[in-house]
């Protein structure tokens, strides 16, 4: 059965720093896409960065670019993602999302990330 665990969501002061996790069950990290997309009050869900089965090759939203980094470590069924400078607009549900084309075939249950003074 095929799970993505999504944890380390929480409220941050802008300017903070949280890093989230996603942990991969069920499907090899080497085959698979891994995304995060997040969706925040009154707008469509947004892809925010991906990672390549390669563990190398990651793609990033203009908005977060400089900010977030995405890493996949080797041998563990694990995608890490620090978050820099998070900013109030960075307010938003989580979602971690395994792909084998551009569709996630898999979503986790989301984390949420709040950030407000």
């Amino acid at each position: 059965q095929v799970q993505l665990v999504e944890s380390g969501g929480g409220l941050v002061q802008p300017g903070g720093s949280l890093t989230l996790s996603c942990e991969a069950f069920g499907i090899s990290l080497y085959i698979y896409t891994m995304s995060w997309w997040r969706r925040a009050p009154g707008k469509e869900r947004e892809l925010v960065a991906d990672i390549a089965p390669d563990g190398w090759n990651t793609n990033y939203a203009n908005s977060v670019k400089g900010r977030f980094t995405l890493a996949r470590h080797a041998d563990t069924p694990m995608v890490y993602r620090p978050m820099n400078n998070l900013k109030p607009e960075d307010t938003a549900m989580e979602y971690c999302g395994a792909a084998q084309l551009s569709t996630p075939n898999y979503m986790g249950q989301g984390t949420q990330v709040t950030v407000s003074s």
